[in-house]
């Protein structure tokens, strides 16, 4: 089937890009691990969090994973949010205090993991101890991760959606997004519009070079094997996505 071949054969070339080994950090009290990451940044060491990370397609997006959840998806609350810029973050207590971290370029929130996505004129050894700070000392505040109410998931039905929104997002929940958010990002709907889909790519996702791949040969190729309506499949960033609605608040106005 098309949904087998996506997962396959996206994890594939995936794989190819992605290394097999991961770094791991404990912030705990061994003397000679502390005294060499002590080198690096002076961190505060009484703490029992373990934090590993693991690499992803993207060079410049790395999975941070604390070994407790992140978000956790009850009472209607999201289960991956991103933060693509520091203004964005406003919802977050622990997305701020990433963010005031040089280098860092974006925040993503999954159910157990954060991935931090830096500038490209960054290396990871400027930034990765300073990353393992602040997750540290976020959950030893015991402060929420979320601040306030945040709008709903674009990928969660609403009741007037029509039957093709619906198919289109049931398939990216259920085939697509478990797949892409084991690489540490997410692929979320944005629209459908005369028959092309438009999804917006979070996370690690974003930028990353296998993602055309995915979204053409696997993503694209399901959704019109499945729903006959769909034409095609683009990604669009925030920008893109306000010239479209701006567009369709245009012909509104003109039918009026």
């Amino acid at each position: 089937m098309i949904v087998n071949w996506l997962i396959s054969n996206g994890r594939k070339g995936r794989e190819g890009l992605r290394t097999k080994s991961s770094s791991t950090t404990t912030l705990n009290n061994n003397n000679n691990f502390r005294s060499k990451m002590k080198k690096e940044k002076n961190l505060n060491w009484n703490r029992s969090l373990f934090v590993t990370t693991q690499a992803t397609p993207n060079p410049d997006s790395l999975k941070f994973i604390p070994g407790e959840r992140v978000l956790t998806g009850e009472n209607n609350s999201p289960t991956t949010l991103d933060f693509p810029s520091a203004r964005t973050a406003h919802g977050s207590p622990l997305a701020k205090s990433l963010f005031k971290i040089d280098g860092v370029k974006g925040v993503f929130f999954g159910s157990d993991f954060v991935t931090i996505t830096k500038d490209r004129n960054t290396g990871w050894n400027q930034v990765r101890s300073s990353i393992f700070a602040a997750i540290g000392d976020f959950y030893e505040s015991g402060k929420p991760i979320l601040s306030g109410e945040l709008p709903p998931q674009d990928t969660q039905i609403q009741p007037h959606d029509s039957e093709i929104v619906q198919m289109i997002k049931e398939i990216l929940e259920t085939k697509v997004r478990p797949a892409v958010q084991e690489d540490g990002g997410d692929i979320v709907y944005k629209g459908f519009e005369d028959g092309i889909v438009l999804l917006q790519m979070q996370g690690s996702c974003s930028g990353c070079p296998s993602s055309s791949v995915t979204l053409k040969n696997g993503i694209e190729k399901m959704l019109m094997h499945w729903i006959p309506e769909v034409n095609g499949v683009i990604a669009v960033d925030d920008e893109e996505l306000e010239k479209v609605n701006m567009e369709a608040f245009s012909k509104v106005e003109e039918k009026n």
